[in-house]
């Protein structure tokens, strides 16, 4: 038969198009692509590809199926699983090895014997090497992980240890630490030992942390990368894991003393923690670290090790238990976070920085926002029509932020659609109290509970009174509801406290001004109240309660009348972040209009200092103070 020469993609086409049409198997949307193909040499080739791939795959995998040509069976366990010895030898180092001796000629062995492996896990291997498709779970991919490193399958591999990157959790990411260590994979074990240093304040409390072996665990706490704001921390997790089972580690502990930084441990706990701890004060070699640790918090530091570097100019390294780079998670630090509905934003008072802390569009306009005594932040209100509820079908939305990755985690919304609404905690417990219901307008008097550990909502103990545009705080396990206005359009003074334990709301002391839609925060062990509307109209006054005295006093009068105003106290230092006040418009007229500028209340002149005039972020914003690492957010 003679040879054609195609010369012209037309050509081509008219020859083997009609060849293909009768073949059963060709693949419909491939011919489709043929025909719509452009004809660019490249493109031609890149098809002709991807054609012979598929056509080859289906062809081998209709072999299989079909029992043809078989040449190998792979006997694992009781199952017998037939292939051949090309395709195997093709796509495994494992199986190529076993088919050739040494000197490179064929080895005619059929039946291939494999030990300690899951038959259904070969199975699937197999499957693979045909149909290059693959069904990975969290149940098998452990298996199919440890299947594909054994017969040197990288692609396999690679899927596995991508899912297993994925799928990290508090739950798992020990048990993968170890298992990517064990494999060899360095990609997986970083990312794991990453994510539990990232949250090393939890991980290291659990039973399995301290089950590590040595070289597992100075990975972790020999990082920079480690999220501890005390190093304090890292010496009694260590301390811990050698005490777990003293008569193996305790040769380890020298070792270990080059992955905790003394120096960033203060001298008070030094001397009383370190220095008497029995297991170091019987270690001579322990004891000459310490000598060497305490002559350099008085600035006497020894030589450094010389080593390849010095060659480059660059000076030796301090041993490590003198290291004094500060840990990863020591930037963090209270800051006041601003949260719209389109960014959150942290703004650092004391540097006069601003930081994304998360962006997104998914948090509603009119929210409110709550920081929980644990550092984390909810946001609940908005409102969406759940269609397939056929009960409450309005329902508020509900976010909580993850600090590490800057996402928002949607939680289950709250059942009672309402605005003008307050937030309180206590325990693991969070509030939501009172306010107006969004479809008939009144006022509530109820209170929904939302249980953070068992994600669910509940309603307890009603407020005594309808009421919305109040304030709630907690404080001392009991939440605090203050003022607000009634549904006859009454601002009110009154103050109740709430005990979730007696299921019992109780009035307490009364503000001496009426009002409604104020600042309130917990500063320095009392609560403060700022401006608001009273029955006159706007107001510039502030109050304080005093829990011991059960009694309010005037505080320090706000220099401008406004409602709404964000109260934040943020390390200690007391800050009002927007609302809004009665202002003259562009045609000189008085309209109430949105401020976004910051105060801060100078504790000792008893006055407020206004700091931004115009803080673009606090737009449209609600406020809290929370904890949050610099170094992990983007300057702004």
């Amino acid at each position: 038969m003679d040879t054609v020469i195609l010369k012209q993609p037309q050509t081509w086409l008219t020859i083997v198009l009609p060849v293909l049409l009768l073949r059963r198997s060709v693949n419909c949307s491939f011919l489709s692509a043929l025909l719509a193909l452009k004809m660019d040499p490249k493109s031609l080739k890149e098809d002709l590809r991807l054609f012979q791939t598929t056509l080859l795959q289906d062809g081998l995998k209709e072999l299989l199926n079909e029992n043809k040509l078989i040449d190998c069976i792979l006997k694992v366990g009781e199952r017998s699983i037939p292939c051949h010895r090309l395709i195997l030898a093709a796509c495994s180092p494992y199986f190529r090895e076993l088919f050739f001796s040494a000197d490179g000629k064929e080895v005619n062995q059929r039946e291939v014997v494999l030990e300690n492996l899951d038959p259904n896990i070969m199975e699937v291997i197999v499957n693979y090497l045909y149909s290059a498709d693959i069904d990975i779970n969290d149940n098998s991919v452990q298996d199919i992980l440890a299947a594909a490193n054994r017969f040197q399958i990288p692609s396999v591999f690679t899927v596995c240890v991508n899912y297993l990157q994925k799928k990290l959790s508090r739950s798992n990411c020990l048990a993968i630490y170890r298992l990517a260590l064990m494999m060899n994979c360095a990609r997986l074990a970083i990312a794991a030992r990453d994510y539990i240093a990232d949250r090393f304040e939890t991980m290291c409390k659990a039973e399995e942390f301290l089950e590590l072996d040595p070289p597992e665990l100075f990975a972790i706490i020999g990082a920079d990368a480690l999220n501890v704001e005390k190093e304090e921390v890292v010496f009694e997790t260590l301390m811990r894991w050698v005490k777990k089972d003293k008569e193996k580690r305790l040769k380890s502990l020298e070792e270990a003393f080059d992955c905790i930084r003394f120096r960033l441990i203060p001298e008070k706990y030094f001397k009383e923690k370190v220095e008497k701890e029995d297991l170091i004060k019987t270690n001579q070699e322990l004891l000459k670290k310490i000598k060497v640790i305490k002559e350099a918090a008085t600035g006497k530091l020894p030589e450094k090790k010389k080593g390849q570097d010095e060659e480059n100019g660059e000076e030796g390294m301090l041993p490590g238990y003198l290291n004094d780079n500060r840990r990863f998670g020591m930037y963090a630090k209270d800051l006041v976070l601003m949260i719209n509905d389109s960014t959150a934003v942290a703004y650092d008072p004391e540097e006069n920085e601003c930081f994304l802390a998360s962006i997104g569009d998914q948090i509603p306009r009119n929210h409110v926002s709550l920081i929980t005594k644990e550092n984390k932040l909810h946001v609940l209100g908005g409102l969406f029509v759940d269609e397939e509820d056929k009960e409450t079908p309005l329902q508020c939305y509900h976010y909580q932020l993850d600090a590490l990755s800057s996402d928002w985690a949607a939680l289950p919304p709250m059942p009672s659609s309402r605005c003008l609404f307050a937030m309180g905690e206590c325990e693991s417990l969070i509030f939501a109290v009172a306010g107006k219901d969004l479809q008939s307008n009144e006022s509530h008097d109820t209170v929904l509970c939302y249980d953070t550990e068992k994600m669910k909502w509940n309603e307890t103990k009603k407020l005594p009174l309808r009421i919305h545009g109040h304030c709630v705080v907690s404080e001392n396990g009991l939440v605090y509801s203050i003022g607000g206005k009634t549904d006859d359009n009454k601002t009110i003074n009154k103050m109740f406290a709430y005990n979730h334990k007696r299921s019992e709301w109780k009035e307490v002391a009364s503000m001496k001004t009426p009002r409604s839609m104020f600042g309130a925060v917990i500063h320095k062990g009392k609560i403060i109240v700022v401006g608001g509307v009273s029955e006159e109209g706007l107001t510039a006054s502030s109050e304080a309660y005093d829990f011991g005295t059960n009694k309010w006093a005037p505080f320090t009068e706000f220099p401008q009348e406004r409602s709404s105003v964000n109260l934040v106290s943020c390390g200690g230092v007391l800050y009002a972040v927007g609302g809004f006040a009665v202002v003259e418009n562009e045609n000189r007229e008085c309209a109430p209009s949105e401020v976004i500028d910051i105060w801060q209340y100078e504790e000792d002149k008893k006055q407020w200092t206004g700091m931004i005039r115009e803080m673009r972020y606090a737009t449209g914003a609600s406020c809290v103070s929370m904890h949050l690492n610099t170094a992990r957010m983007p300057k702004l």
